[in-house]
């Protein structure tokens, strides 16, 4: 543990990312290759599960310092960690034994099968044990919290310097359903095996935000197809077995089993990047109706029958086995619609078409047809681009429609954690409905560091009513509030929930009684919802 500690105190005192990876790639060089293999496992996302609540063990830290929980439970919000402030509050070690990071997370393990009073003297004798930055990473791993300010890139920037790989070759072998438990350090990093894991997707390649359509010159080297408005997804079909993958490497097959279909249609070792639908009567369906089957591991056939889904492709990755990620996109494109031309119309598949003009103005029609259509916006990429791994500028890029906005009051704030732990930072807004003002939305980014300071001031001096963490302040302070989509919501008490909100900016031009009404907000929600 003493040397993944050196690992994170040396990554989080640089904000130089050469000396981000020179740290890690020596880490990878000198470690185990079962603690390899966990800060790989840790630095990707693939976190131990929680041991224990917060509650019990903020309570513990409390009486383990000798110190009453209200003055913790004080404490707590002014140095916004959690796992900071119970180090601070615990006494230095009475003593110290050397575990490695992989000994330290099967002692979590062990932990998580004992009782109430089991944990609590595991995890007291743990902290008896452990240095400061050693018992900071332990508290992270306890609450299944850990997370570090390095990017997975910058990761595998670092392993190809230690093993001599190619970066984009790891990239490669670090996606899929793997965790510490179900491989090894060889098997995942060291072994070239192409066929170790069938189900394995390939990095996704991810557009920017295009930033002025006069940089990319005539219309006809892009080939321009809608923004789905969607859920990004890869279908996988090696040995007869299916897969599909989210964007965010959440293994999603079970969760949309009309794809199984596809078997019967597609060829063996295909592997195709689009977009997951729900989609009826030959048009795509309103993101709202996709977001019923979110998070569902069993779909009932109800609503089966109500959303059905497909599966709109717009790249082909992989044919008869063969990673064809290299070849321009206009063969992959034509390689796409050659395999999909056969697909019976009962085959949950589309091939996202290509949107026609000459002009960029032509193009700004279309995009502007965009939300009658349930999509984005449009995507545009260079007819001879490969399929590259990642966000990347230059040959791929999305134009995205204009969100929906409302200017609504700030009624409620509360502070933020982290470094914005001294801020107030999450706020609740209201709309108008006749003399009342009714929440309907909370928003916590949007706003620039100075902006946050000065309305966090405002608060202290305008704070009405406390209720824990949050204040009631006086309606006064109107901001423009951004969305992407809106929909009905009985658990919220204006009956709507807003998509993606977020601050646009701080209307000091406007007065409170010029906020949009709930009746505008219901108006959005039969036309957009």
């Amino acid at each position: 543990m003493k040397n993944f500690a050196a690992l994170f105190t040396a990554l989080d005192q640089t904000t130089k990312t050469s000396l981000k990876v020179a740290a890690m790639a020596e880490y990878f060089r000198t470690a185990s290759d079962a603690d390899k293999l966990w800060c790989v496992a840790l630095f990707s996302g693939r976190r131990p599960k929680r041991v224990i609540t917060t509650k019990l063990l903020r309570e513990w830290a409390a009486q383990k310092a000798g110190l009453p929980l209200w003055l913790f439970e004080e404490c707590y919000p002014i140095v916004g960690d959690l796992a900071e402030t119970i180090n601070l509050f615990l006494p230095p070690a009475e003593e110290h034994k050397e575990r490695s990071l992989s000994n330290w997370i099967k002692e979590l393990k062990h932990l998580s099968t004992l009782d109430e009073e089991g944990r609590k003297s595991g995890i007291l004798a743990a902290w008896n044990t452990l240095h400061r930055t050693e018992r900071f990473l332990f508290i992270k791993l306890l609450t299944g919290g850990f997370r570090i300010g390095v990017s997975q890139k910058l990761m595998t920037r670092a392993l190809a310097q230690a093993t001599g790989q190619d970066e984009a070759v790891l990239t490669h072998k670090l996606m899929g359903n793997w965790t510490p438990d179900t491989t090894t350090w060889v098997d995942l990093i060291e072994t070239d095996d192409p066929a170790a894991d069938l189900s394995r997707p390939y990095p996704f390649y991810l557009a920017h935000g295009v930033e002025n359509l006069d940089q990319l010159g005539p219309t006809s080297d892009w080939f321009i197809d809608r923004k789905w408005d969607g859920i990004r997804g890869q279908f996988i079909l090696r040995q007869g077995e299916h897969h599909l993958w989210s964007r965010g490497e959440d293994l999603m097959t079970d969760r949309f089993p009309e794809l199984a279909k596809l078997r019967d249609f597609l060829p063996d070792g295909t592997v195709i990047d689009g977009e997951i639908l729900a989609f009826q009567d030959e048009k795509p369906m309103s993101f709202n109706a996709l977001q019923k089957r979110i998070g569902r591991k069993t779909v009932p056939k109800k609503l089966l029958a109500q959303t059905p889904v497909i599966l709109m492709a717009y790249d082909l990755l992989e044919i008869d086995g063969k990673d064809i990620r290299h070849e321009t996109l206009e063969k992959r494109r034509n390689l796409l619609a050659n395999i999909l031309k056969n697909s019976p119309i009962e085959a949950p598949l589309r091939l996202s078409s290509e949107v026609i003009g000459t002009t960029w103005d032509d193009f700004a029609k279309e995009r502007a047809r965009s939300r009658d259509l349930h999509a984005e916006g449009l995507m545009l990429k260079r007819r001879d681009s490969p399929y590259r791994a990642g966000r990347r500028k230059g040959d791929w890029w999305k134009w995205k429609i204009d969100p929906l906005t409302v200017d609504a009051v700030m009624i409620y704030a509360q502070a933020g954690s982290g470094r914005r732990a001294n801020l107030f930072t999450d706020f609740t807004f209201a709309v108008k409905n006749g003399n009342d003002l009714v929440p309907f939305t909370k928003a916590y980014s949007g706003l620039t560091d100075e902006e946050f300071r000065k309305i966090t001031t405002w608060v202290k001096r305008n704070t009405l009513q406390r209720f824990g963490p949050v204040r009631s302040v006086s309606a006064e302070h109107v901001f423009e509030i951004a969305f992407e989509g809106i929909q009905a919501s009985p658990r919220h008490k204006s009956g709507i929930a807003l998509r993606f909100p977020r601050m646009l900016r701080w209307r000091h031009d406007k007065p409170m009684d010029e906020i949009n009404t709930l009746d505008d907000l219901k108006d959005m929600l039969r036309t957009y919802g």
